[in-house]
């Protein structure tokens, strides 16, 4: 495929709320499609395998005003710990690339972790690093497209992908499979190392900490996500020569808090350099191979809670958060101590009418369970609790 035949990148304020210097999106405007679903209506067609995720949008979730202040008391809380992990990140990539990077932060979670990253690129070193970001969908892998269009204007060498956190890798054997079978039908090779914020599930060398705590990005969708929803792939919408698809929320910009959100952790690295510095020489000095913790531990789970499918074991607060938002939740398992930075989770939780229940030695935060044997009879009559299903 030529240069000229391929999609271009679309670009703030025409799509998405962030300005077009921060990032470009390698996606499709999908704006004008109604792709939205009742929650309940997509988890009961996701598990009788009668479509995939990724082919529907759930309903913006859309914060009351209880949540948005946990989600402001949150931010002042943990911007220390963000930026200081943003530099740690930041520094280890760049110290592992022989010329800067160009990053590819996978959408959606990964996009404002990228604008971050390529902030403090600038900030700590002058650097202004190209930012785009990407779609990829488990059990579908990268978008392919995006992929040749990227490796059509730079060497696919100096490609960077980003998320925001590991949960038990799933994206991150995504990401690399997906690579090795580019690199094999394509033969465009890029390097499938994952840059993170937070690795708690032990999956990549490249991470800001593996401490799971709360990111405050985890804690909404769209309104800290530049307005932009969860990626799509629908052949209905989404030809052989397409980016995948999002969609652009214009009508909830009187709630977006995504620039805010940059804004705030941005204010934080002059005084987290020092840590950053600590931080990174301490890293560098110690073995951060991947060991697959959160792998384990999601089998673990599994078979304790009888849940045959694993990828309805969610860990980490960012992977839970999402379960609370997006999916029928079953319950919330909580590590006694954590509650304090969970308030958003156990929020959710009481507005879901979810069992919350305390699990000792819990290496994670807390994990969200996914109703395993949801049907649309394992809502209850208030709309919300889900009971099991005999």
């Amino acid at each position: 495929m030529s240069a000229r035949e391929t999609p271009q990148p679309l670009f703030g304020p025409r799509f998405s709320s962030y300005s077009a210097d921060e990032v470009g999106w390698l996606l499709k405007d999908l704006s004008d499609v109604s792709l939205e679903a009742p929650v309940e209506q997509r988890e009961a067609a996701i598990q009788a395998k009668a479509a995939h995720y990724a082919e529907s949008l759930p309903i913006e979730y859309q914060p009351s005003p209880q949540y948005q202040a946990l989600f402001a008391a949150a931010l002042d809380e943990s911007a220390d710990r963000v930026a200081t992990a943003v530099g740690v990140v930041t520094e280890l990539l760049l110290a592992a690339r022989e010329r800067p990077p160009v990053l590819v932060s996978l959408a959606r979670a990964g996009t404002p972790v990228g604008i971050l990253m390529r902030r403090w690129a600038r900030f700590a070193h002058g650097l202004e690093l190209p930012h785009y970001t990407a779609s990829i969908v488990r059990g579908k892998g990268i978008d392919r497209v995006a992929l040749r269009w990227l490796a059509e204007r730079y060497d696919s060498a100096d490609i960077a992908f980003v998320d925001g956190w590991t949960g038990k890798g799933a994206i991150t054997r995504e990401l690399r499979a997906a690579l090795d079978e580019v690199s094999t039908m394509d033969g465009l090779r890029f390097d499938p190392e994952l840059a993170v914020l937070a690795d708690p599930g032990g999956c990549v060398t490249l991470y800001g900490t593996r401490d799971d705590f709360l990111i405050p990005s985890a804690c909404l969708n769209s309104t800290v996500s530049g307005l932009v929803s969860r990626t799509v792939l629908n052949d209905a919408y989404i030809g052989p020569d397409d980016f995948h698809g999002a969609k652009f929320y214009r009508e909830l910009a009187g709630v977006d808090v995504s620039n805010h959100f940059l804004d705030v952790i941005t204010a934080r690295f002059d005084a987290a350099h020092e840590r950053v510095a600590a931080q990174r020489r301490r890293l560098e000095s110690s073995d951060r191979s991947p060991d697959w913790r959160g792998q384990k531990v999601t089998a673990d789970l599994a078979g304790r809670y009888g849940i045959e499918d694993v990828n309805l074991v969610k860990p980490g607060v960012g992977e839970t958060t999402r379960v609370l938002l997006r999916r029928v939740p079953w319950r919330v398992l909580v590590r006694p101590g954590a509650e304090a930075e969970l308030r958003h989770v156990l929020l959710l939780a009481e507005q879901r009418g979810v069992e919350v229940e305390a699990v000792p030695d819990l290496p994670y935060s807390c994990v969200g369970l996914i109703h395993p044997k949801y049907t649309a009879g394992a809502t209850g009559a208030d709309g919300k609790r889900v009971v099991t299903v005999q």
